[in-house]
């Protein structure tokens, strides 16, 4: 089910009126929050559902013996036990053809030609967030970071909750699992905060993302057919749009629980006004950036080791990153990419090789559109759908030309309103997002009076009604729900 279908728009009203009707009983609320986190799951395919009801039950189980089991093999074994079956499922749905495919092809350059045949194997929706939502169960449990629940209908909650299921933000058992413990009340100011979150979300998905998706998808289908700037162009876009698409759906989960009490954690911050590298994934894809340090770069030593082993484990860490994205070598040069952008960055910061005496206003303007622009330039791998495609886009901009500004390649993508409307999006979203640096929107709009916030909110009800793009499931799912 899709936060922008009308199955939702029908779907949640009643889950919001029935959830607060049902809220005077903890035990009550949970099984129902878990009742329709399961149908919401199931509208894809409702045969996954065995699948995250399993790696709740085995976890929930293992759990509880990590905590009580005194020796520390058996702790390990435990553990190793919950790695094995949430990785193994993720690896056989997710990787499984793409390891296979990679193997042929290995061989084929020396020349032994394999015939093995790949499975059709579906990817059930949202398990590599769910799967990482769960380990941090059991791990923080393993490192005593977290004491075992045990109440069963809670920990399946938390696993499903039906708001952040799919993409995210991926929460941490011991900030989401604790919330299911409390009886929460109706807070009017909590609820117009999430609506607020709802239909800005949905702004940026339909309104924007949606719309620049129209333009990227018709250059990056067939890049030798545009120019350079045409090119340039669809990769800036792609770069709002995977973001506006994102955030967007953050922004929704994020709402969505706090209508019903829920505190989800932040997962962007507007990191394309980034100064660095490191910092642009210190505001992009939070919770996932984060869950990847607790959990495999401080494992592997983090910053506690020799300079080259810290160096090593950042280039690991963005490696496994990228290919938790996906089962593709584009995936994997993406993340490649982000990790050597990081090492020669922290390189830089001990060696001091440049060194800018200027920390003025243009200096840093500057210095974040470079950032702007390595970032895009790894968006390409991102978005284009083989290595071919890559470079195809890479040459096509490196081709660039002033005249490309006159041939009138860039309305042959798209109708030239639906551009204009795009690019004035893009300023919209800019003026915010600069203006959110330093403000929460939704704060200062709560002191002004009622008649500039519901113009506001009148604005944005209509823009998503006239400018929204609507479409089928292929064309409206969320950028994300492939990961």
């Amino acid at each position: 089910m899709l936060f922008n279908s009308f199955d939702f728009a029908v779907f949640f009203p009643l889950v919001f009126i029935l959830y607060w009707a049902c809220s005077k009983n903890l035990k009550v609320r949970n099984i129902f929050l878990l009742l329709v986190s399961y149908v919401f799951y199931g509208w894809w395919d409702w045969r996954f559902l065995f699948l995250i009801i399993f790696s709740s039950f085995l976890d929930f189980h293992l759990g509880s013996l990590i905590y009580k089991e005194p020796k520390e093999k058996r702790k390990k074994l435990y553990l190793l036990l919950s790695l094995i079956f949430n990785l193994g499922f993720l690896v056989y749905f997710k990787y499984f053809n793409f390891f296979i495919e990679t193997f042929v092809e290995a061989f084929s350059l020396f020349g032994t030609q394999l015939h093995i045949e790949t499975l059709n194997i579906i990817l059930p929706v949202g398990i590599s967030f769910y799967t990482f939502q769960t380990l941090s169960y059991t791990i923080d449990i393993y490192r005593k970071q977290l004491k075992p629940t045990k109440d069963v209908i809670s920990f399946f909650a938390f696993v499903s909750f039906f708001p952040q299921l799919v993409a995210g933000p991926i929460e941490r058992a011991a900030h989401l699992l604790p919330q299911f413990s409390k009886l929460y009340k109706f807070d009017y100011d909590k609820a117009k905060s999430g609506f607020f979150l709802i239909l800005y979300g949905l702004f940026k998905k339909m309104v924007i993302a949606d719309r620049l998706a129209l333009y990227v998808n018709e250059v990056y289908a067939d890049p030798t057919a545009y120019n350079g700037l045409s090119t340039i162009v669809a990769t800036v876009f792609f770069a709002v749009q995977i973001y506006c698409d994102f955030s967007g759906y953050s922004d929704i989960a994020i709402g969505i629980a706090r209508s019903m009490g829920f505190d989800l954690m932040k997962n962007f911050d507007t990191p394309y006004f980034s100064k660095s590298i490191t910092e642009f994934w210190r505001r992009w894809h939070i919770s996932l950036s984060t869950w990847f340090r607790d959990y495999v770069f401080i494992p592997l030593g983090g910053s506690r080791k020799k300079e080259f082993r810290v160096y090593l484990n950042l280039f690991i860490v963005f490696l496994v990153s990228g290919l938790w994205h996906g089962a593709s070598m584009n995936f994997i040069i993406w993340g490649a990419l982000h990790g050597l952008f990081i090492v020669l960055e922290k390189c830089n910061n001990t060696k001091k090789f440049f060194i800018f005496n200027s920390y003025g206003l243009i200096i840093k303007i500057l210095n974040k559109i470079y950032i702007f622009i390595l970032v895009c330039f790894a968006w390409v791998f991102f978005r284009a759908d083989t290595i071919g495609k890559s470079i195809d886009i890479i040459n096509t901009i490196f081709s660039f030309r002033v005249n490309d500004f006159s041939n009138g390649l860039l309305n042959k993508a798209i109708d030239g309103k639906d551009l204009k409307v795009a690019f004035v999006v893009i300023l919209i979203l800019f003026v915010v997002e600069l203006f959110q640096q330093k403000n929460d929107l939704y704060k200062i709009l709560q002191r002004k009076n009622i008649i500039i916030r519901w113009s506001l909110y009148t604005m944005l009800i209509l823009s998503i009604v006239v400018f929204g793009i609507y479409g089928d499931y292929d064309e409206s799912q969320f950028i994300y729900f492939q990961f």
